[in-house]
């Protein structure tokens, strides 16, 4: 059998497991906004940085396509940005700020 200290470390790890698949589902649930070009263009993505929705303000449809584009990917990069950051919080809260390699 383990020693009681062992078996003590045992179930820590198995309440931390549970407690990291809980914040995975709520990640995965979490919407997170980008936006670029003053609102021009917003863009939503799930915690874990998938993206689920993109809004244009039509006022932007007659400018330059290289620039709307440019406004869609860093509307993107934002909301990653930001869901990168309400995860590590989120993870930080868990692990005791602790940065474990893996978790993030």
């Amino acid at each position: 059998m383990f020693p009681k200290g062992m078996g003590n470390m045992m179930k820590q790890a198995q309440q931390m497991k549970k407690k990291m698949q809980e914040l995975q589902d709520q990640l995965e649930d979490l919407d997170v906004e980008g936006v670029s070009g003053g609102g021009m263009v917003k863009v939503v993505v799930s915690g874990k940085k998938d993206v689920k929705s993109l809004k244009i303000n039509p006022d932007v449809m007659s400018e330059d396509v290289d620039m709307l584009e440019d406004l869609i990917l860093a509307a993107i990069k934002k909301a990653q940005e930001n869901a990168d950051k309400e995860s590590k919080d989120k993870m930080g809260s868990l692990t005791g700020g602790m940065n474990i390699p893996g978790l993030f």
